[in-house]
């Protein structure tokens, strides 16, 4: 039968639209196989004679690499509106760079980038606290304070490793155990921390584009803990420049001012009205000179901010977007604080994954944790832990986008 002349038109076109609709198809499929989850291992280097592990955890979506030295993430992979995918979380490309002495005094890793904070995350003043009693010193690093642990803290350590999978999920688990006396690099000086800390963190990585980090830990004395990540964020990819148009909100009413050495205070003021009001999206650089004391002390944002709870569960902490690239996110977190350092100090001497210089406000910390100088303020929640009882918080990041506007 002869068919006219519109009716091949037809099916040629019929034909083409099939073929490019499977062709598009199988294009999506290779550019995205989402929830692919996998987790690798790969060798890092060395510290000390013992071997670093690099471990991936990915989804097809998102891919996060943590090292088995400091529990790092030195990358984070994430897609912005368009589908192209950046890393950024600022790092470094080689171990070299987290073990390598620098500054004055010299060393490794000053910025913390990536890593797990620990024993005691943020400042103790005067580096001494005082448990049952009994007055216990630690190292003075910062100012006359200890900070994250004192000159060798939890992310100055090889972690031993296990990776694992579960139904949604990849994982990878970090274990170590905090000897009595860490916190205090020279003996005769000082006493470090109390009591024989087991610590355990999962870091696990799900179907929706949410890495969670989970914390426990069980002491045989007692002691104080006040464990977190040091994440620094990017949106627009680390080494484009700097976190100043980026939008961040902040579920708190209240912060912790702080003195001149970016101690507590013991107050719990307001924000409305101030610099730190986060309460509605505000970009970052639109207040950060401001003429405001507390600004001049950190030369910036370096505040812990109270979040607003309701129970003992994952309650929304921040939410963070970059309109240019349209990523997004989010963090929920069962700690009641969370610092907000606008990378006031990075100063233009290091170089990372890109191999672009770092320099002040190229990235941000969003640090869940209990409150700087907790041990030495009655009134903040305590950081106490005792034999018996079991150390548990969580965070979880989540990945997204959103429009231009």
């Amino acid at each position: 039968m002869r068919r006219s002349h519109r009716t091949w038109s037809r099916a040629i076109a019929a034909g083409a639209l099939v073929v490019a609709l499977g062709a598009a198809g199988a294009t999506g499929a290779q550019a995205k196989p989402k929830h692919a989850l996998k987790v690798t291992k790969s060798g890092f280097g060395s510290v000390g004679g013992t071997a670093v592990d690099r471990y991936t955890l990915s989804n097809g979506s998102i891919t996060a690499k943590i090292l088995t030295y400091g529990g790092i993430i030195q990358s984070l992979r994430a897609p912005d509106r368009h589908g192209r995918r950046a890393n950024i979380t600022l790092g470094y490309s080689n171990l070299a760079g987290y073990t390598t002495p620098v500054g004055d005094p010299p060393t490794p890793n000053p910025t913390y980038f990536g890593a797990i904070i620990g024993r005691y995350g943020n400042r103790i003043g005067g580096a001494k606290f005082t448990l049952d009693g009994k007055t216990y010193t630690l190292d003075p690093n910062n100012n006359g304070n200890t900070l994250h642990g004192g000159v060798r803290g939890f992310d100055k350590f090889v972690w031993a490793a296990k990776s694992f999978r579960r139904k949604g999920v990849v994982g990878l688990r970090l274990t170590r155990t905090s000897a009595a006396g860490e916190g205090c690099a020279t003996p005769a000086s000082c006493t470090g921390f109390p009591g024989n800390l087991k610590v355990k963190v999962d870091y696990t990585l799900n179907k929706r584009d949410k890495l969670r980090i989970d914390y426990t830990a069980t002491t045989d004395a007692p002691t104080v803990v006040n464990l977190t990540n040091h994440a620094y964020w990017n949106l627009s990819g680390e080494g484009t420049g700097t976190i100043y148009n980026h939008r961040l909100t902040l579920n708190a009413n209240r912060y912790t001012p702080v003195d001149k050495t970016l101690i507590p205070t013991g107050k719990r003021a307001k924000v409305a009205g101030t610099p730190f009001d986060f309460r509605t999206p505000h970009a970052i650089g639109d207040r950060i000179r401001d003429n405001n004391q507390q600004l001049m002390f950190g030369q910036g944002y370096d505040h812990n901010w109270v979040l607003k709870r309701h129970g003992s569960g994952l309650v929304r902490a921040a939410k963070l977007r970059d309109p240019a690239s349209g990523r997004v996110l989010t963090m929920s977190t069962t700690e009641p604080g969370i610092q907000f350092y606008s990378g006031n100090f990075l100063d233009g001497t290091r170089y990372g994954t890109s191999g672009h210089a770092y320099r002040q406000g190229d990235g941000l910390a969003l640090e869940t944790q209990h409150f700087p100088d907790s041990p030495n303020k009655p009134r903040f929640p305590s950081t106490t832990l005792r034999p018996g009882q079991k150390y548990s918080t969580s965070t979880v990041l989540g990945f997204s986008t959103s429009g231009r506007h």
